[in-house]
């Protein structure tokens, strides 16, 4: 398939995890793409991987959660593509803690990177977004935005709150024709999950060492095949933010492997 020939793509924390699996699966499908993220180190791992896509791929550092390095890196995107067709926010962090041990700050992290971060990206790509064709934004909320995760309070906050205002941007801007959706993703092994990602806007949950983990008993993929690839999510995104998808604003698709029936 070719769905994305001619399109041009930014994706956010494409440096490891879900967000590089989707920066090489747009790529795969004829995108030109951008792949964003804070890690250097990250960018330069997608680029070795895209192989003979690589003519289609630029990458650039950005931080989300930091205004100027956004406004910046966003620009850079747009003189690199000629325009902007289609958005991923798959940038994120995730903490783990006892909530009455969870400091002012560390909470405020979360929210600034997973909420503010994504609400900054799509606040400097509206404009080309506007000029762009069939144009598309890919949220990233989560499984723990409707469904308890527990040591995840700030995380699940901030994947709720992506979760609604996608809506409401789906809402404010449907005449203008961006659509947007999100993508919930369970039980999905990546960077994030496992602690392994290049990104530091990937980190591993670091559940406490006194976690009762008989409160993960539901947690697990009902499919019975142990936790998914990043692929798994990638090709929903891919969808979502294709003609495929054109039918399709203002919701959110669960991945989970039927973890959360």
């Amino acid at each position: 398939m070719n769905r994305y020939e001619g399109r041009r793509a930014l994706i956010t924390g494409a440096g490891s995890g879900i967000g590089q699996a989707t920066a090489l699966r747009l790529l795969a499908e004829g995108g030109t793409v951008v792949a964003a993220d804070v890690s250097e180190r990250g960018l330069k791992d997608t680029a070795g991987k895209a192989g003979a896509h690589a003519d289609r791929l630029t990458t650039v550092v950005v931080d989300v959660a930091d205004e100027t390095s956004v406004r910046e890196g966003v620009a850079a995107a747009g003189a690199a593509l000629g325009g902007l067709d289609v958005l991923v926010n798959a940038a994120g962090i995730l903490r783990s803690s006892h909530t009455h041990e969870t400091s002012l700050q560390e909470f405020t992290r979360v929210l600034q990177v997973n909420l503010v971060g994504t609400f900054l990206v799509i606040r400097a790509c509206i404009p080309a977004l506007r000029a762009g064709r069939d144009a598309a934004v890919v949220n990233f909320s989560s499984t723990s935005a409707e469904f308890a995760h527990p040591y995840m309070a700030a995380y699940a906050a901030s994947k709720g709150g992506i979760q609604s205002m996608t809506h409401a941007l789906a809402a404010e801007y449907a005449k203008q024709g961006i659509r947007f959706t999100a993508v919930q993703p369970g039980s999905i092994s990546s960077g994030m999950t496992d602690g392994s990602g290049a990104s530091g806007q990937s980190a591993g949950p670091g559940l406490p060492e006194d976690a009762d983990m008989s409160l993960f008993a539901k947690l697990s993929p009902a499919l019975g095949q142990g936790f998914a690839a990043p692929e798994a999510v990638a090709s929903v995104v891919a969808m979502l933010a294709s003609r495929d998808g054109r039918f399709i604003t203002g919701t959110e698709v669960r991945v989970d492997g039927g973890t959360h029936f």
